[in-house]
């Protein structure tokens, strides 16, 4: 039996632009809800504030040969490094 795709429990949600600082520069970084809290979450665990979480992954992001936005990088990272929790699973890979 497949599972049944659903919409999430609170709804489909559009970026929400946020302002942050990053070496001193203030930018604006569009994300969806769910993310700003998974960045918020990961933020709390490692002890920083968000905006240093965010300058950190800025910083990887901008080492590489061919640096993805800066939205992308934080959805990218957090994909790779967060496990995805939802109500129908514990965690998913």
């Amino acid at each position: 039996m497949t599972t049944p795709i659903t919409p999430p429990p609170t709804g489909f949600h559009g970026p929400v632009k946020r302002s942050v600082t990053i070496a001193g520069h203030q930018t604006s970084i569009s994300l969806e809800p769910a993310f700003w809290a998974a960045l918020e979450g990961e933020a709390t665990a490692r002890a920083l504030p968000l905006n240093a979480l965010i300058a950190a992954i800025d910083a990887l992001r901008i080492a590489q040969s061919n640096p993805p936005n800066l939205a992308s990088a934080l959805r990218s990272w957090l994909f790779a490094n967060v496990p995805v929790v939802n109500e129908n699973h514990s965690q998913q890979a």
